[in-house]
């Protein structure tokens, strides 16, 4: 049977009983006593580490709005923004560091990296999405194949971006809504910049009647579109002859417009306007399509006679034999 025993600081009943839980409230405070001994030897380094620690904030700080100032100077906020808050927590990761080391003198930082290193393993298997992503957007700020407010296309998605962040790419569609792309999906597939220049071709295909003088038209066409308004003078607006169609003749009209997408639609909504009213005041046709449709009436008795040839019924060669 066990039985509990209570011990005092007498150095003879520190000795362990067998088969005894022994309650020694000595060697609790005589632990605690150790505990705060050390707190206190501990007491200077941990005022130098708070010193060292409060000098990487001050300089991480200090770096960032440096960072974010000289990419503002570039036209380049974004990019200033992502580099900042790596500089940032770059610097209060090893004052962090710093500061351990100096309130724990075993501690070496080489270990403590190499921890590190192993575990960064683990996490960037964990968060190999969030960090592909933020390298993307790290490399589209570092080499801008767009910028803010350029109009980009990328597979369904077409509007204006708005921003770019460390995870995605923010873009406004032409009807208002906000689409929330991954950066990691842009760096990687085909993207269109529609903004990309300041000047964008757009185009429309007219069908005039043959009868009608289709040179004519090319020339009233190319001098009638160059007065609309949003066309530009260079390069020129052009016509020429496209197609020969079943029931007319295809005219190509091409002009060029500033490359914003309003732009573009409204000068097209002109051209358009303006093709219309220029063929209808010069006599000019705009045939509609031209379909034939052959319907045969098999009611009659002789409608099952191969003998003879009707329309639709190819004659039986071998009953006339």
């Amino acid at each position: 049977m066990n039985t509990f025993i209570l011990t005092t600081s007498n150095p003879s009943a520190l000795k362990d009983r067998p088969e005894t839980i022994d309650l020694n409230f000595g060697a609790a405070v005589e632990q605690v006593d150790g505990w705060l001994d050390g707190f206190v030897r501990l007491i200077p380094n941990i005022g130098v580490a708070l010193i060292v620690l409060i000098l990487f904030i001050a300089m991480a700080k200090g770096l960032r709005k440096l960072t974010i100032w000289q990419a503002t100077r570039s036209h380049r906020d974004s990019l200033g923004q992502m580099l900042g808050s790596f500089v940032h927590l770059t610097l209060i990761f090893f004052g962090l560091l710093a500061a351990a080391t100096i309130v724990f003198p075993t501690l070496h930082p080489g270990e403590v990296v190499a921890g590190l290193g192993v575990t960064s393993v683990a996490i960037g298997f964990a968060f190999k999405d969030i960090l592909q992503n933020w390298l993307a957007g790290l490399l589209i700020l570092l080499r801008q194949p767009f910028s803010i407010g350029d109009e980009i296309v990328l597979g369904s998605f077409e509007g204006a971006v708005q921003r770019i962040e460390s995870r995605a790419t923010i873009i406004r569609t032409y009807n208002g809504e906000s689409i929330v792309i991954p950066n990691s999906e842009i760096y990687t597939n085909a993207l269109r910049v529609k903004t990309a220049e300041v000047s964008r071709r757009s185009g429309f295909d007219v069908g005039i009647g043959y009868s009608d003088d289709s040179r004519r038209a090319v020339t009233i066409l190319s001098e009638a579109v160059a007065k609309v308004d949003g066309v530009l003078p260079e390069p020129a607006p052009v016509v020429f002859h496209w197609a020969l169609e079943a029931s007319w003749v295809t005219l190509r009209v091409q002009w060029w417009t500033g490359s914003a997408q309003s732009e573009v639609a409204k000068t097209r909504s002109n051209v358009v306007e303006c093709i219309k009213y220029t063929l209808d005041e010069a006599g000019m046709d705009m045939p509609f399509e031209t379909q034939v449709h052959l319907q045969h009436d098999q009611t009659e008795d002789s409608d099952k006679s191969r003998e003879s040839q009707r329309e639709g019924w190819p004659a039986d060669k071998s009953a006339s034999k």
